[in-house]
């Protein structure tokens, strides 16, 4: 008689021991998937780019994580004129933020008047230069 309590004790630790595995296991799978399902729903506000002055520049919204600004025909934000370089700044969103970036153009990116010699975060209102063209920022 003994012998069978002994089994079935056995059986009802093996199944307690799987039941905790499959428990840390599924625990460890939510947490290593709720980064990823955070960022898929959050949602990137749109960047305008509106002419700071009259410059005949119509207003330009992009919905992309990536904008590149320049000469070049591949660029998103193509801005034909002499004092812009092939391909001059990037702006691009990531950790929640709007960033400028100078690419190592001729004539400098400028945000508020002051050169981007680094990576910096955008906030509404921000002047933005490029070349002879400002533009002013804003988020939707």
């Amino acid at each position: 008689m003994s012998a069978v309590v002994v089994l079935i004790l056995r059986i009802l630790i093996a199944v307690a021991l799987y039941a905790f595995a499959a428990y840390a296991f599924y625990l460890l799978w939510k947490t290593i998937r709720k980064p990823a399902d955070t960022r898929s729903g959050s949602s990137m506000p749109a960047l305008t780019l509106h002419p700071a002055k009259k410059s005949g520049m119509q207003t330009q919204r992009f919905e992309s994580e990536t904008v590149l600004v320049g000469r070049e025909k591949g660029c998103q934000l193509c801005l034909a004129d002499d004092t812009i370089s092939a391909r001059h700044a990037r702006l691009s969103y990531h950790n929640k933020q709007w960033w400028v970036e100078d690419l190592g153009s001729t004539n400098g990116t400028f945000l508020n008047k002051l050169p981007v010699t680094t990576p910096t975060v955008l906030t509404k209102d921000d002047t933005l230069t490029f070349g002879k063209f400002s533009l002013v920022v804003e988020f939707e």
